[in-house]
């Protein structure tokens, strides 16, 4: 967990180190970024990644959750071509129409309040069930596709940018190599991984790349052949092949671990070292909550 917890550096540095920081919305005691952050960068404060955003080279995106990427994973997933097309002739229209809109408003970008109002595409049911804008729905539709990127947020509200189509399609070969490097990618976050853990954070890759959803599972069984491996009172864990977790050195200063921090967001391996199950509660209604909005593990060293 060594290359997922080191000393405080620069904010840049950091998200580059780490690669992706996931996101979360919830404000108390502070949004997940923050609090993943806050170990890691030196003087840093709460807000610090959204303020200072548009100077760094880092993209809002979806990796196997949404959050903030560095430039070197966003180049990796993209350009994603496996999600399905456009459904009716007219959608496609609105999106090129859309494209152009948010293109000709610069580099300084859009709000999705002055897209709506100039096309009026009315209110879709939303992924969550609720009802949102069409054209905010299909703003996020084309930043995902990678056609638009966020440049900088407004109390919140994400503004966009038009971004040049990535790259062009890549062969077989490639490919495997592109795939291999972002499997790399969490296990840099994330290991040491259980078997299972593995196999959970590598499929979560179909959301990262949707277009190469097929070849997720040769790249799991080709990441157990290259990944250093043990097995451990009858559980088998993986991690990246040049670490040698035994020359590890024990932090020294004491940390409260937020619950999508890489050290405690697989909670069967935090049961495993702590024997205690992690609690996520804060969307849980507080009659059925058990101990708030979740627990803060303490690590660090004891004695």
């Amino acid at each position: 967990m060594t290359r997922s917890v080191f000393p405080r550096t620069t904010l840049q540095r950091a998200i580059d180190r780490l690669g992706f920081v996931q996101a979360d919305p919830i404000r108390a005691p502070a949004r997940a970024q923050d609090l993943i952050l806050r170990h890691r960068v030196r003087r840093y404060a709460a807000g610090d990644l959204e303020r200072r955003y548009a100077a760094l080279e880092v993209d809002e995106d979806v990796f196997i959750n949404y959050g903030f990427v560095s430039r070197e994973l966003h180049a990796l997933m993209h350009p994603r071509e496996g999600k399905p097309r456009w459904g009716a002739r007219h959608r496609k229209s609105r999106a090129q129409q859309l494209l152009e809109y948010v293109g000709a408003g610069g580099a300084a970008g859009v709000h999705p309040r002055d897209v709506d109002a100039h096309f009026l595409h009315g209110r879709v049911t939303n992924y969550w069930g609720g009802s949102s804008s069409a054209t905010t729905h299909l703003l996020d539709d084309l930043h995902y596709r990678g056609l638009l990127r966020v440049v900088r947020r407004e109390r919140g509200v994400r503004i966009y940018a038009a971004r040049p189509p990535a790259g062009q399609s890549l062969d077989g070969e490639a490919r495997r190599t592109r795939i291999d490097a972002l499997v790399d990618v969490v296990v840099n976050l994330y290991a040491p991984l259980t078997a299972q853990g593995l196999s959970t954070v590598v499929r979560r890759l179909r959301y990262a790349v949707p277009q190469w959803r097929a070849a997720i599972p040769a790249a799991l069984t080709r990441a157990k052949g290259r990944l250093a491996h043990a097995r451990i009172d009858g559980v088998e864990w993986y991690w990246l092949a040049d670490e040698r977790p035994a020359d590890a050195p024990t932090p020294s200063a004491v940390r409260l671990r937020a619950p999508f921090d890489p050290v405690v967001w697989d909670r069967a391996r935090f049961e495993i070292f702590w024997e205690w199950s992690y609690r996520f509660e804060a969307y849980t209604p507080p009659s059925k909550r058990k101990l708030g909005y979740y627990a803060l593990r303490c690590s660090g060293r004891t004695g």
